[in-house]
């Protein structure tokens, strides 16, 4: 077993470095299951070292090169796309000009090429098509170069380790070639490239086919590369034939994005937005056997993070449910059982990260089964008491009720001498920062020195404080514990909170307390989120909104997660300055909480102006906080994932703020407060808007001061209340 280098370690956090910066242009993303493949526009995998090029499964990059040429050289892009629900990536290239000495011999654009991908379960299936539009026949030859080298997804965030384990030269084996490698872990994994029935002549790195295309003519090869894993338990394989794996995929892709209501509007470019988001959430998809769970982000985290899914969930719990219930079941399943301090574990608490990496199998990095969060145990309680109040499912209430009281018993186990849930690692490879801001410079006084933990922060305070009244909520329905008790803890806790965290002279919350119980007098994002849990004082609301609009955390793309005036701001750091979608969208949620629709319908407009200027209006995990006005587009940051679940989810969230839309499945109402919407958006119509077995059909238009809800349909017993 080998340890880290201390390369990627930066103030005792994991951190992305620069050498894996992409630098090739636009990336292209398939992902399918714990499988991810990210290629050029051209369909190509460069032979790339630390750039997340490549196919990857189950933690560990198989392919890292797979490039075509064309009668020896690179082809022509002439385009590229990812099909709507991205389960496919089609690349049209043609022939480059071909010389001779002095003559020409191939002309350019003489013959197209299409190159089609498909992923599914580790195997990417490949089709390439050949045609010649040329007068004369054209001698075609192509040749795929291709290799593996069996990276670990750390080793390409820029982790250099001193061993690892054997790979095996690759073997011509009839129509594949195979590639082996055998883990420090004791897995053996392979890269089996198959090529279809052509004449390919086949070496270790590369594969060729010559024919001759008449004018007129046509070609058509296959080529599959299949990840393989042995053993890796509970694993899924592809089916055979790329047509059938093609199909499963779009299956899955179709289930959830029929989840959610149709929404259409007036504005084509937000239609835009929320379609390639629901695209994205569906291809994030990971269908397991104790439920469908939303993976955190491509490349860096592809896989179960309990805080990214649980944000997720609650981003997208007006409008499909379902994707919840997913999330919470297969955190019940891996919830904590015993006291582990090198996982951080404790019986009741939420899991953090699960790897399947060779290096988090070897004990190289801590995130092999990680609970080094904060807040995704509270986090869990709480959706799950806003799920069952959203859906009215007191089967799923009953099935997860062990599993919430194991929750609570850790929180209000762990509170500490103040009454506060506070982080403090147990493992020095841990995570020093246990919050969504868990960089190592993340939480700072005003003088910019780092708190010392243990460390109580503002918005997990919230978190809790809507578990308590959560448990309160589910003891009710299900007739079990004490409803009371719960509710004069949560009582309790907001007047502690509201008393030691509230920073007068900056008219917003302290970001947190440290070891000593000084407050880290900045201003921080995290001070949103305890508007939108409620914790917050309703006297102190709407001066925590006007202070995070001040210019110096508004950037006009969303606001900072830490303002300008912060010693530590920096507008390209990750957690002191950036801006991200989902902290905007819970933000936004708390302004529409305390009946300021307008302000969130203001951050609905700078993300939806910021989703216009980026590709595919997809929004990243998180761009740079410059200003607005000192550029025209979000300054990208380098290393975010595109694309990001809760980034996804954030419009779902930042529409029902906007739209002060509430969902009380009990009362079969549905329930617009103070409606508005954006100057951009003159209507827009929901349908198919789900409440228990009832729907609805909604049309809301834009009015000068509010806006007017219209019932189009209905089916089954469901009322709409409308609060002006």
């Amino acid at each position: 077993m080998s340890a880290p280098s201390p390369r990627i370690r930066i103030g005792d956090d994991y951190y992305l470095l620069a050498a894996a910066l992409p630098a090739r242009g636009r990336q292209l993303v398939l992902n399918h299951g714990d499988s991810f493949a990210i290629v050029t526009e051209s369909g190509d995998c460069p032979l790339s070292g630390r750039e997340p090029f490549g196919v990857c499964h189950a933690g560990t990059r198989f392919v890292d090169r797979f490039e075509l040429r064309v009668n020896g050289v690179a082809p022509l892009l002439l385009s590229a796309e990812v099909t709507a629900d991205g389960s496919e990536q089609i690349s049209y290239l043609t022939n480059a000009d071909e010389r001779r000495g002095d003559e020409l011999v191939a002309q350019r654009d003489t013959v197209a090429l299409e190159r089609r991908k498909a992923l599914c379960d580790g195997t990417l299936f490949e089709t390439l098509t050949a045609h010649n539009y040329g007068a004369v026949p054209f001698q075609l030859q192509l040749a795929l170069l291709f290799a593996a080298d069996f990276a670990d997804i750390f080793e390409l965030r820029g982790m250099e380790r001193r061993r690892r384990g054997r790979r095996y030269a690759p073997r011509v084996v009839g129509s594949r070639v195979v590639t082996r490698y055998d883990g420090l872990d004791g897995v053996e994994r392979r890269l089996e490239l198959e090529f279809g029935d052509l004449a390919w002549r086949l070496d270790p790195d590369c594969a060729s086919l010559t024919v001759r295309l008449p004018p007129g003519g046509d070609v058509r090869a296959s080529v599959t590369a299949r990840c393989v894993v042995e053993p890796l338990v509970g694993a899924r394989t592809a089916p055979a034939r790329r047509d059938t794996a093609l199909a499963a995929v779009r299956a899955e892709r179709a289930r959830t994005a029929a989840q959610f209501p149709a929404i259409t509007s007036t504005n084509a470019l937000f239609d835009e937005w929320l379609s390639r988001s629901r695209s994205d959430l569906a291809l994030l998809r990971h269908v397991g056997p104790h439920g469908d769970y939303l993976y955190a982000g491509v490349p860096w985290f592809a896989t179960i993070f309990g805080r990214d899914g649980l944000l997720s969930g609650w981003e997208t719990l007006a409008f499909a449910p379902e994707i919840s219930a997913g999330v919470l079941c297969r955190l019940a399943a891996t919830q904590g059982a015993r006291e582990d301090p090198e996982r951080d574990e404790a019986p009741g608490k939420i899991l953090h990260e699960l790897r399947h990496g060779e290096m988090a199998a070897c004990g190289e990095v801590p995130f092999g089964r990680y609970y080094g969060s904060v807040d995704a145990t509270p986090l869990f309680v709480a959706l799950l008491a806003a799920y069952v109040e959203r859906t009215a499912d007191l089967e799923q209430a009953r099935a997860l009720w062990p599993a919430a009281e194991a929750a609570s018993e850790w929180i209000t186990s762990s509170l500490d001498a103040r009454g506060y849930l506070s982080y403090l690692r147990r493992t020095p490879s841990g995570l020093a920062n246990q919050g969504w801001k868990d960089s190592h410079d993340a939480i700072s006084h005003c003088d910019g020195t780092l708190a010392e933990p243990p460390i109580a922060l503002c918005e997990v305070q919230g978190y809790v404080y809507a578990a308590l009244l959560g448990m309160a909520q589910l003891s009710e329905r299900l007739g079990s514990g004490d409803a009371d008790a719960w509710r004069a803890q949560a009582r309790g806790l907001q007047e502690r909170f509201v008393r030691d965290f509230w920073l007068a002279d900056e008219g917003t919350y302290a970001l947190a307390l440290d070891a000593a119980g000084r407050p880290c007098r900045v201003v921080a994002s995290n001070a949103g989120h305890c508007l939108a849990t409620g914790i917050a004082a309703r006297e102190h609301a709407a001066q925590v909104a006007a202070r995070l609009m001040r210019n110096d955390c508004f950037c006009g793309w969303g606001i900072r997660t830490l303002a300008e005036s912060a010693r530590r701001y920096n507008p390209m750091s990750y957690h002191n300055g950036s801006v991200w979608p989902h902290d905007n969208a819970l933000i936004a949620a708390g302004f529409a909480r305390h009946g300021d629709a307008a302000r969130a319908a203001e951050l609905m407009t700078a993300l939806f102006d910021a989703s216009r200027q980026l590709p595919d209006c997809r929004l990243p995990e998180l761009f740079c906080g410059f200003d607005r006005v000192q550029a025209d587009r979000p300054v990208s940051y380098p290393v975010a994932c595109r694309p990001q679940a809760w980034a996804a989810a954030s419009v779902f969230l930042l529409l029902q703020a906007a739209l002060g839309l509430s969902i009380d499945a009990w009362k079969r109402r549905v329930t617009f407060t103070r409606p508005c919407l954006p100057s951009w958006l003159d209507a827009i119509e929901l349908r198919g808007l789900r409440v228990r077995d009832a729907h609805l059909d909604l049309r809301i238009m834009r009015g000068r001061r509010s806006a007017a809800i219209e019932v189009i349909g209905k089916d089954g017993a469901v009322d709409v209340l409308v609060r002006k």
